[in-house]
């Protein structure tokens, strides 16, 4: 027979009347009761969205730091402007005896050298009076604009072509080899085929954005296939680029008849990129081109698949290929879109200010392209924003040299400066006692190519 079970000393579990077995436990279940009811609002403190404000704004974020880094370039600058003006500097010789005219001279050439940067790349306040008084002026109000966006324009291009590589773990130093292609494709499509208007624009951009992607594919096939560097390639094919153009513009067919020095014929009228504010301002339709690239390529990154898989490629090839990502054609997908990017840019410069190939059509907006991706953190709007700073720069400089007689030089000294602050966030960060919250992450992110 049998013995009946022993009645049960403690409740089941999960019974209505279920005891806790130990203090401990009964503190946990009323953490989480209090955790489930609902809480009355909270106060919001007077001031403390403000306080919260001023704390994140001085703190070592991406914008903060870029902005302090331009401020602190524009201060040395106006170091180098003191000490390049021979006027002021006899002034500071007698300084123990007149120190107001030194302090006076130094301030006056430093504050007229800034207005006419200021005057030169945004807006000269002296033409908005003679605008709005009914003369024929409004162009001279927006020339310095005009003149800014002129420059940023291809900078934009170039800067997304170093921007994209270096998500992707790639170091495309071939951006002015391939802008030159670009302007080549551009320049040759734009004089040798007569074609309707509308589509003779689009054919010769066409032109410049598949010459630039094929030399960019050729460095991205080169690492993929071989291992070879594309730091070591690009550099080498910037001179194959200039060497090829060199030959090319003084060939009969391409070189002008009527010139003896080494320039192409202009490329047709149907060809060139329609200037949005009249003819005398050189602003075109590429800053519209610009925007809508810079949108695509953000879309790019930020949401497609490919975008995914060039940001983990570029974060961790071996994790990527463990996942079943192609690393090979990640890499020349890379370089090859790239390389587009920077033959529109180049096309730009053909299509939309110059007219002709030269040596110089390109510029330098390949390198220059090196640091606008720098200054905007390898982001596409960053890139641009970056890239409408150095035009407005470079627009502004043009205006300081000629009324202040400051060298032009001076410009690139200041771009080189921001560049260099903009790299060191740390430095930033000591000089103006940031908040060292996010300091770590901005040199984690640097150090690994964005």
């Amino acid at each position: 027979m049998t013995n009946p079970p022993e009645p049960l000393t403690e409740p089941l579990a999960g019974s209505p009347d279920k005891v806790p077995a130990t203090p401990a436990a009964a503190a946990r279940e009323a953490e989480a009761t209090l955790a489930r009811s609902p809480q009355p609002p909270r106060e919001r403190v007077p001031g403390e969205f403000r306080r919260a404000f001023l704390a994140n704004l001085w703190s070592t974020n991406t914008v903060v730091v870029s902005v302090l880094a331009v401020v602190l370039a524009l201060v040395i600058g106006a170091f180098l402007i003191v000490i390049s003006d021979e006027e002021v500097r006899a002034s500071y010789g007698y300084l123990f005896t007149a120190p107001g005219d030194a302090l006076s001279a130094s301030w006056q050439a430093i504050a007229e050298a800034y207005a006419n940067l200021f005057k030169g790349s945004v807006v000269d306040p002296a033409t908005i009076g003679g605008a709005s008084s009914g003369d024929n002026t409004w162009e001279l109000v927006f020339y310095p604009i005009s003149e800014t966006l002129t420059y940023a324009t291809p900078l934009v291009f170039s800067g997304l072509a170093v921007a994209l590589a270096f998500r992707g773990g790639l170091f495309n130093i071939g951006g002015q080899g391939q802008a030159i292609l670009g302007a080549i494709g551009a320049g040759l499509l734009g004089f040798l085929l007569p074609l309707p208007p509308v589509l003779h624009l689009v054919v010769a951009l066409l032109g410049g954005l598949i010459a630039g992607a094929a030399f960019g594919f050729v460095p991205g096939v080169l690492k993929a296939r071989a291992g070879a560097h594309e730091v070591i390639t690009t550099i080498m094919l910037n001179y194959v680029a200039l060497f090829f153009l060199s030959w090319l513009i003084i060939q009969k067919g391409i070189q002008d008849p009527g010139r003896s020095d080494a320039i192409s014929r202009p490329i047709d009228g149907d060809a060139r990129l329609t200037h949005l504010l009249g003819t005398n301002l050189r602003v075109h339709l590429g800053v519209l081109l610009a925007v809508a690239v810079t949108a695509a390529v953000a879309w790019l990154l930020g949401r497609s698949t490919l975008g995914f898989e060039l940001r983990a490629v570029g974060a961790n090839p071996n994790a990527a290929r463990t996942a079943g990502m192609s690393v090979t054609r990640t890499y020349v997908l890379g370089m090859t879109i790239s390389g587009a990017l920077a033959g529109l840019g180049g096309a730009m410069m053909v299509q939309g200010t110059a007219y002709n190939l030269t040596v110089l059509v390109a510029g330098q907006i390949g390198f220059n392209g090196i640091l606008v991706a720098l200054l905007g953190r390898a982001k596409p709007w960053g890139v641009a924003l970056g890239a409408l700073l150095f035009g407005a720069l470079q627009a502004g400089g043009n205006r300081m040299q000629s009324y202040s007689g400051i060298s032009v030089e001076l410009v690139t000294v200041l771009q080189a400066l921001i560049v260099i602050f903009i790299a060191a966030p740390a430095f930033v960060k000591t000089i103006f006692q940031l908040r060292a919250a996010r300091a770590s992450q901005l040199e984690t992110s640097l150090a690994r190519g964005w």
